[in-house]
């Protein structure tokens, strides 16, 4: 249950984006640019990967969940190798440059202090383009924002991760902007 009566039992963060659909417009709204908007050249599946790691990192067990099924949809691989990233993605069969994106994803997790011109330049050296690297740090800075908006007001998470793996495919489908809270 809710530290607040959210007047619905809908879970994780639709709970409190149904409370105030004020405040959910802007939010799905950047998540709708931050992980799906095509003029980027991080993949979606990239980008979904990142707010993962950072979820995971917060221990948002909502978010992580939503979030690796989404990865996991983009890239059409299984639940294992996602989590194979969230416990250590420095061995995980992804590229350098996601490596070093991760790293970053990290660094801002603690703080945006934690970013320091090392980690910028491994990414670079990675072929990391600014425009990656300014993704990356914003997406991991949002999800730190939107888990804890979920945590912070204790909503409820289905333990079972096969219901986020099998809402995937719509929310791919359908997207953040639109979002039906009450589906």
């Amino acid at each position: 249950m809710a530290h607040i009566n959210l007047n619905n039992n809908l879970p994780g963060i639709r709970g409190p984006m149904a409370y105030r659909p004020e405040t959910a417009k802007p939010l799905n709204e950047l998540a709708e640019t931050l992980l799906r908007d095509d003029n980027n050249t991080l993949s979606r599946g990239d980008r979904e990967l990142i707010g993962t790691y950072v979820s995971y990192l917060n221990d948002c067990f909502f978010c992580q969940n939503v979030h690796g099924a989404m990865a996991q949809h983009y890239m059409q691989c299984d639940m294992q190798f996602i989590d194979s990233i969230k416990h250590d993605f420095t061995t995980a069969a992804i590229s350098d440059k996601m490596k070093s994106l991760l790293a970053i994803a990290a660094a801002v997790q603690k703080s945006g202090k934690h970013v320091t011109a090392a980690l910028i330049e491994q990414a670079k050296e990675q072929e990391a383009t600014d425009r990656e690297i300014h993704d990356a740090v914003l997406i991991a800075a949002a999800f730190c924002m939107f888990n804890r908006y979920v945590d912070g007001l204790g909503t409820a998470a289905p333990q079972d991760r096969q219901l986020y793996i099998n809402r995937a495919p719509q929310r791919a489908e359908e997207g953040y902007a639109g979002l039906d809270l009450y589906k």
